[in-house]
């Protein structure tokens, strides 16, 4: 769906009381009774009931029918405005602009603050309708009624979050972190063009060894990013540096498929420079040698996996997100 924020600022506080009380009795229930939504919000059941219509209006709640009880599910949309407000409480944005990008698992805006700084807002959207066909087909979820879309998508940005957070302060090449609320993220607004609409470039073998020396950087600080692609990859429009983006896919050097995720990531870059700039090289990094370095004494001296590990990002949450990943990359071409 697109963020629409025109109506944020009419929404009052009863309303977003609501909104909240919505998403709280969303980890128990697929859809939320009213008379839980009164309860928890504070609420008497006729304003409550009145404040649901007008969200539902606006898109921010829907009503499920044909269930045995009255009750509303939160949409995106009403997500979006619980994040934005938690934002904008906190100064962080005041004011959305042009979408910027779209994927099948998020959606860039333009955002800027009270200076009238410019960023770029992220919005991760696992499950979009594309996608929805996958949880009719095989509901993976199993009795995890918390573990919504929504509630990956939340994930999903805590877990990009804290790996932008870890790779900046560790002088990585990444677009420098600014906040994060519910599935969004704020980050800074870089001048570069994405790798993929790069037709020439003067050197191709120098952006080739930078690139290929990113991926042996960041395993040998114990991560792979596991989707390094031309999609991911920014070229500063200034300095032609390669800047690195989209993390919630890293998984650690130790993983099970690590080796798997670190030829591809390698293969893909070998393959976009032949293809678009006709270049080709023998010289690229193999798993094993660039882990030996590394054990050798050569590499970051400590493990970035281990960092964000500790940072809050639970085991079972990693195991829930990979779940999802491999049915989004391995089962929707299958199904929809």
């Amino acid at each position: 769906m697109k963020l629409d924020a025109t109506d944020i600022r009419y929404i009052g506080n009863d309303e977003f009381r609501v909104l909240t009380a919505t998403e709280m009795g969303s980890k128990n229930h697929e859809v939320v009774p009213t008379s839980l939504i009164a309860q928890i919000s504070g609420l008497r059941n006729g304003g409550v009931n009145k404040t649901l219509g007008s969200l539902a209006r606006r898109n921010l709640v829907a009503r499920v029918q044909n269930t045995s009880y009255d009750g509303y599910r939160l949409t995106y949309g009403g997500y979006d405005y619980l994040a934005l407000r938690t934002l904008s409480k906190r100064d962080s944005v005041l004011s959305v602009g042009n979408q910027i990008g779209v994927g099948k698992e998020s959606d860039i805006y333009i955002v800027a603050d009270g200076d009238g700084k410019e960023m770029v807002l992220k919005i991760h959207r696992l499950g979009r309708t594309s996608f929805r066909a996958i949880k009719s087909k095989r509901d993976y979820l199993g009795k995890r009624k918390s573990a919504s879309w929504m509630y990956m998508s939340r994930l999903s940005a805590q877990r990009e979050w804290a790996f932008m957070k870890v790779l900046h302060e560790n002088g990585f090449p990444v677009p420098t972190p600014i906040d994060q609320a519910r599935h969004v993220i704020v980050m800074e607004f870089i001048d570069a063009y994405p790798l993929r609409q790069i037709t020439s470039v003067p050197h191709p073998g120098k952006l080739y060894s930078s690139l290929m020396d990113l991926i042996v950087r960041f395993a040998q600080a114990g991560l792979i990013h596991g989707d390094f692609n031309e999609f991911n990859i920014l070229i500063h429009r200034v300095t032609s540096e390669p800047i690195v983006i989209d993390f919630p896919q890293m998984v650690s050097t130790s993983h099970e498929n690590a080796e798997f995720y670190f030829n591809r990531d390698v293969e893909c870059i070998r393959t976009f420079f032949k293809r678009r700039f006709n270049y080709e090289s023998n010289l690229y990094p193999r798993f094993q040698k660039t882990i030996d370095s590394k054990d050798d004494g050569d590499g970051e001296g400590f493990r970035l996996d281990v960092v964000v590990a500790a940072s809050g990002f639970k085991k079972q949450d990693l195991q829930a997100l990979e779940e999802v990943r491999w049915w989004i990359n391995n089962v929707t071409l299958r199904i929809v």
